[in-house]
């Protein structure tokens, strides 16, 4: 929280364009007279659309020194049909290689995480990246015994007696949960396919959109890894399994406490590389109002 007289304006630089009164959502700033003033400076959540948006650089802004503020040019970004076609022609891409995925990639995939939006820049938004083989095949091991417990349930007789049609879903994937288990024990990896990482996003329990915030910073990953030629998937399964994690026996194999995941995303170089996409949705179907 900013205390008062930590935000400024260079009177010198300014030349009242009024953009960071536009612009700023707390109402910062205000026109008197023939100069921009500030008020309510406990009110600032440090989004930086003030600074970004200033164009003489008459804003100073203790979250945001010269050094973290960044000049772009429109030719800097990519077109919107380039956009376009990263986002059709993303997958999920299980097919992985042994290659080692290079250390610069996953910072790129780890920094563009973290450039996601999150509610009112809380910022509570943490990443964990694991590599190691051995906390790999642990995270395998939790999903694939957290979904036997539910085979062993289902399996009895009184219990599906009991439970009836409430766990259709389940049922269907009775046979995938035995074959998971089966191949696992026989030193296969139907969960995270061998990746070379595990990225896993997260917040703090109290957070109030840390589900949000989270896969809004997936997306922003999943695309980077897209452009960089590094496949990945969502861990639908480790993430199904987490949700029945009572004992927060994830978090334990992590190092984590007092911490939610809300995102993970496994990671490896890819065996195979896809040279086309597919439509999705035809855009005459979809309800526009």
């Amino acid at each position: 929280m900013l205390q008062k007289g930590e935000l400024e304006i260079k009177d010198e630089l300014c030349i009242r364009c009024q953009r960071c009164v536009r612009i700023c959502l707390a109402e910062i700033f205000y026109k008197e007279g023939n100069r921009i003033l500030v008020r309510n400076e406990q009110s600032c959540i440090a989004c930086g659309h003030c600074v970004a948006i200033c164009p003489k650089d008459a804003i100073v802004h203790p979250a945001f020194p010269p050094s973290k503020v960044h000049g772009f040019a429109p030719s800097d970004l990519p077109e919107a049909r380039q956009l376009m076609t990263l986002m059709k022609a993303r997958r999920s891409n299980r097919a992985f290689s042994k290659q080692e995925i290079p250390e610069e990639s996953l910072k790129m995939i780890m920094e563009a995480a973290l450039a996601a939006p999150t509610a009112r820049n809380s910022r509570d938004l943490h990443l964990v990246l694991v590599r190691n083989p051995q906390v790999l095949q642990e995270i395998t091991r939790f999903t694939v015994e957290t979904f036997y417990k539910v085979v062993k349930l289902l399996d009895n007789a009184f219990a599906r007696t009991l439970l009836g049609g409430s766990l259709k879903e389940a049922y269907v994937l009775l046979a995938k949960f035995k074959e998971q288990k089966r191949r696992f024990d026989s030193g296969e990896d139907l969960i995270l396919r061998d990746a070379k990482a595990v990225l896993f996003i997260y917040s703090s329990k109290q957070s109030r959109f840390g589900k949000e915030d989270c896969n809004l910073a997936y997306q922003n990953a999943s695309l980077m890894a897209e452009a960089l030629g590094v496949a990945q998937f969502y861990t639908g399964f480790v993430m199904a399994a987490l949700a029945r994690d009572k004992k927060e026996r994830l978090n334990a194999i992590l190092g984590l406490k007092d911490v939610k995941i809300h995102a993970g995303m496994a990671l490896a170089m890819p065996a195979l590389k896809f040279e086309k996409y597919v439509e999705r949705e035809d855009m005459d179907y979809l309800d526009l109002r």
